[in-house]
């Protein structure tokens, strides 16, 4: 039976209470601004691209408060180090947006796979290139993979190649071959891409 709060759990195993937080972990933002500058001086630039040019860090924190904004350093690595006036609560903000916009608009190409075995009815085979094709149309990449059985003859091979020659012809409109077909043991694959247009 163990006690609730809001960001711990307290419960007993074999005997002994265990407290477990409850918490999101914090992504720590390593940005200095403000109170951390301590550098000798630095290359203030002001809001509005205004150059105060080289001041001491107490200066341009001084004039970083007299404006209402924070002082965000910009450039760690320049000799003296660059630091701009600005809303850093505003600019981490739109930078998160423009993340995220970014993300939205990239677009992610998964490896399908579908799997056949060398003597396969022709209904079945249908339905796997009707997979596919649906899988090539949508973008994806495709692994067409034919398992053997363990005690497999060379006919069963050549068989095999065959019906991922067949598949590969019958999806040539919407897919190119992009692996040749490899036998790897116990398989036979090769994979499609999509058609570049």
């Amino acid at each position: 039976m163990g006690v609730y709060t809001a960001s711990a759990f307290l419960f007993s195993h074999g005997g002994v209470n265990i407290l477990y937080r409850n918490e999101k972990p914090v992504k720590k933002d390593k940005t200095i601004i403000n109170e951390m500058v301590r550098f000798r001086e630095v290359r203030l630039v002001g809001a509005d691209g205004y150059q105060y040019g080289i001041v001491s860090s107490r200066d341009a924190q001084k004039i970083a408060q007299n404006e209402g904004l924070d002082l965000v350093c910009v450039a760690v690595t320049a000799k003296p180090p660059v630091c701009k006036l600005m809303d850093y609560s505003k600019y981490r903000y739109e930078q998160q947006r423009k993340a995220r916009e970014a993300k939205k608009h990239q677009k992610t190409v998964e490896l399908k796979e579908i799997r056949m075995t060398a003597v396969i009815d022709t209904h079945d085979y249908q339905t796997k290139l009707k997979n596919g094709q649906k899988f090539l149309v949508k973008g994806n990449k495709l692994k067409v993979s034919i398992r053997l059985p363990y005690r497999f003859v060379p006919a069963l091979v050549k068989q095999g190649r065959e019906l991922l020659q067949t598949f590969a012809k019958e999806c040539e409109e919407i897919g190119d071959v992009e692996s040749r077909i490899k036998h790897e043991g116990r398989y036979i694959s090769m994979v499609l891409g999509p058609k570049k247009s």
